[in-house]
């Protein structure tokens, strides 16, 4: 797995460190995690070049820090050192640049760094002292940690309530990848009453799945048999201009189904049936807990119950790009968020704000109307790497996904105050 570095952290420890030898910058080219960035490592230049030191160099930067992945992709290098001349960078930069090379080659083959235990074992008495009922983290594709509290165990089912937007938001970019929709198609395409609305009929997919439509959230929907909920849904009103407003709701999740349902028909399949087969049998899950109405239509925003070991498929999913139940729609393509909340798209909140940012809880701020919300500079915890993303379900369910650590952590509990920041200070040994 690659390995990772912040790359302000880095340069301090190693100037540190260093005692004034001279310092080598890369600029690393790297996708993170669908865009390109320039990322500034700063590595040491040792006295001498043998390939022992290299790789003793490479491993202690390694353990500096977990913050960003890098792709070993030089794009610049330079000699950084007081009274340096241009022609002395000349000299030796092919030297340096099979140095620089070699080092994030060896960096970019580690693993990465396994949590202390001390660590894990105060992040789950954390959590058991707040309700918690589960823990599970997973490394590298290995279960590093479990922990089932308060007289819980690892096969027993828990409610993951809005964790259930991630499964079918997984579905919409399966739909996408298979030519059924696309993300900025026009809802009124499939739903031609829509049209009829001046404002409705701008409304995309992608406006519906990242709750920047604008649509009335419609709470009611969450009951168990309210009526038809797509017709409802349908027929609620605008009560803000589409792409101007972050609007958390069951609605527009349940609009979306009403387009799959009616892109499906013609093949004769369901949206639960597409959903069953395209995403869940690929993870090794059967039918859920669909919760659906009279008309049969499930709801989307929540109702599933997982086990934690059950719910971490999707971590791993997440730290997969989408495989296996994607292969050629990456699903970096639903966690960019959207204008009116960079911090939330596609069922998944993300970090990428870190470590500035606004930290605060993300369930209390969803509990005013949501045009008293303010969801400027939102970050999960400053003090967590920026790639890190969570789903999120009421009551302080909690999957948390950082692919520069490979790293899947899930927590349940039934609903005792909970802080995600304290708690993955906790878990990182911050």
């Amino acid at each position: 797995m690659p390995c990772v570095a912040s790359a302000p952290a880095a340069l301090g420890n190693w100037t540190a460190a260093s005692g004034g030898s001279s310092v080598i910058t890369m600029a690393l080219d790297a996708p993170y995690p669908d865009s390109r960035i320039s990322l500034y490592v700063a590595v040491v230049l040792l006295p001498s070049f043998r390939q022992p030191k290299w790789q003793g160099a490479g491993r202690q930067w390694c353990e500096q820090s977990r913050r960003l992945k890098i792709s070993p992709a030089p794009l610049l290098l330079s000699r950084r050192r007081a009274g340096a001349s241009p022609s002395g960078l000349r000299e030796k930069h092919m030297k340096l640049r099979t140095l620089a090379i070699a080092l994030s080659c060896i960096i970019a083959g580690l693993p990465a760094l396994a949590l202390d235990l001390t660590s894990l074992r105060a992040a789950a008495a954390y959590s058991a002292a707040h309700r918690g009922v589960s823990m599970l983290v997973i490394q590298n594709g290995r279960r590093v940690f479990e922990d089932y509290p308060n007289g819980h165990s690892a096969d027993e089912p828990h409610k993951i309530y809005s964790g259930t937007k991630a499964f079918w938001n997984l579905c919409a970019l399966a739909a996408t990848e298979d030519g059924l929709l696309s993300l900025d198609e026009r809802v009124g395409d499939s739903v031609p009453e829509w049209n009829a609305d001046a404002r409705k009929s701008r409304i995309t997919v992608r406006q519906l799945l990242d709750f920047s439509c604008g649509l009335d959230p419609g709470f009611p929907l969450h009951r168990d048999d309210p009526g038809d909920r797509n017709r409802i849904a349908l027929q609620l009103p605008l009560v803000a201009s589409p792409g101007q407003a972050f609007i958390y709701g069951p609605s527009a999740l349940q609009v979306f189904h009403e387009v799959l349902k009616r892109k499906l028909s013609a093949r004769g399949q369901t949206p639960t049936g597409y959903l069953e087969g395209r995403v869940l049998r690929p993870l090794g899950l059967g039918a859920q807990r669909y919760m659906a109405d009279s008309a049969g239509n499930p709801l989307l925003a929540s109702g599933w119950k997982l086990t934690a070991r059950e719910w971490a498929k999707m971590g791993q999913v997440a730290l997969n790009g989408g495989a296996p139940v994607l292969s050629r729609v990456p699903l970096s393509i639903g966690l960019r968020g959207s204008p009116v909340n960079r911090a939330f798209a596609f069922g998944w909140w993300n970090n990428r704000a870190a470590p500035g940012g606004r930290e605060f809880d993300i369930e209390d701020m969803l509990e005013p109307k949501w045009f008293r919300q303010d969801w400027r500079s939102t970050v999960i915890s400053r003090g967590a790497p920026a790639d890190l993303m969570a789903s999120i379900g009421s009551g302080y369910q909690r999957l948390f996904v950082i692919p520069s650590m490979s790293l899947v952590v899930v927590r349940q509990g039934l609903g005792g105050k909970f802080s995600d920041s304290e708690y993955l200070r906790l878990l990182l040994g911050k």
